[in-house]
């Protein structure tokens, strides 16, 4: 039995992604791979709302975009603001202890996020030559105001880096709008591809102070050893993910068939959809309302409810979710919901989550939450 994957990336691998997938391996210096390559970088940039960004697809995965990220812009000396609302905000910081970078931490508590307010006290008393923001952390369900530190930013001699890992192409991020100077974003979350790129797009800003700096501690991680093959993927530097970037070649092209503003709609309206069938059967959510993303949600069991009991049935029946990370591991469950989810696969589960429910127990009146889901599907 196929089981729905429902948490916080991987997402749901469309038909069409899985079969570009599946097709035969072909050179990785030879045209057909060129012509992936090509149309997934510009069509990234569109994502991206960028029109002279330098955009990157490497083999790796997220934390390494966030390397990536950091070692191109920031030099020995300079300093780092990282914005942290949980997890992977800790990440950055474990990435500048790492390379011997200086950094900063403003850390605003789990479920909840740094505000515009903060940020912008906080580089008026210290000066940081970058300033990097996790838009969603998928420990915490938390959504940060990106919009909001760039309109902060704006005009600072500051370089703005979003983690983008779990946001970009399911809410909105518009790169030159905004003065973003890197979004670094992975394949398997909005994107709804497989696992195993790094994504990334750098402003001409970024770019100009990447090549300002004599070297990095890097060497596969460089983006200007990887500037070459973006621009003639057909060069060999490293051997490409040649099907992973087939796959997600075809996986920006659902987004773009899609339409952004349409994209970013669906994603809201499946998360309260989904938010009002939980709240329905008696459950509640680990992150404040002001910062619940669209793209996964955290959420707390009921009295009487078992984590490991409910997850184990839940599988069994169908869905899978994601237990909760440190402390709040065994209170909550976290639930995905992006990328190239159905309105039917929603439904689906939800009709799994009142089964296991029901088999554990748990006293509610059947078919609750997916009547309240359908009412906002419909």
């Amino acid at each position: 039995m196929e089981k729905l994957l429902l948490i916080p990336g991987p997402s749901p691998v469309h038909p069409r992604i899985i079969h570009s997938l599946a097709e035969p391996t072909v050179s990785h210096v030879g045209q057909e791979m060129a012509a992936d390559m090509i149309t997934a970088l510009d069509n990234l940039k569109k994502v991206v709302f960028s029109a002279n960004g330098e955009p990157f697809i490497i083999a790796g995965a997220g934390t390494l975009a966030m390397e990536i990220a950091l070692l191109n812009v920031i030099k020995k000396g300079e300093r780092v603001l990282i914005l942290s609302q949980g997890f992977f905000g800790d990440r950055m910081a474990q990435i500048c202890q790492s390379f011997g970078l200086d950094f900063d931490i403003l850390q605003s508590r789990w479920g909840s996020a740094v505000v515009p307010e903060e940020l912008e006290k906080r580089i008026a008393e210290k000066r940081y030559q970058a300033v990097v923001a996790t838009h969603v952390d998928t420990g915490t369900g938390a959504c940060a105001p990106v919009k909001g530190y760039a309109q902060t930013l704006k005009g600072k001699n500051i370089l703005y880096i979003v983690d983008g890992v779990c946001a970009t192409g399911g809410i909105e991020e518009r790169m030159d709008d905004w003065g973003i100077d890197v979004i670094f974003t992975a394949a398997q979350k909005c994107f709804g591809a497989p696992p195993g790129l790094a994504i990334l797009v750098f402003s001409e800003r970024a770019m100009s102070k990447r090549k300002s700096i004599p070297s990095i501690p890097a060497y596969y991680s460089d983006i200007l050893r990887w500037l070459p093959i973006m621009k003639e993927p057909a060069k060999y530097f490293s051997t490409p993910s040649v099907n992973e970037i087939r796959a997600f070649c075809e996986s920006t092209k659902i987004v773009l068939e899609e339409g952004m503003e349409a994209r970013f709609a669906r994603h809201a309206r499946y998360a309260e959809s989904i938010r009002t069938a939980l709240k329905a059967l008696g459950f509640s959510f680990f992150t404040e309302e002001a910062f619940l993303a669209d793209t996964l949600s955290v959420v707390i069991y009921p009295a009487g409810v078992d984590d490991k009991l409910f997850r184990t049935m839940y599988n069994q029946n169908g869905v899978i979710v994601a237990g909760g990370l440190g402390d709040t591991a065994g209170r909550l469950f976290r639930m995905g919901h992006m990328g190239n989810l159905s309105s039917h696969q929603i439904i689906f589960a939800l009709e799994a989550m009142e089964k296991t429910l029901g088999s554990l127990g748990y006293k509610f009146e059947p078919g609750r939450g997916v009547n309240a889901a359908k009412k906002i599907l419909n």
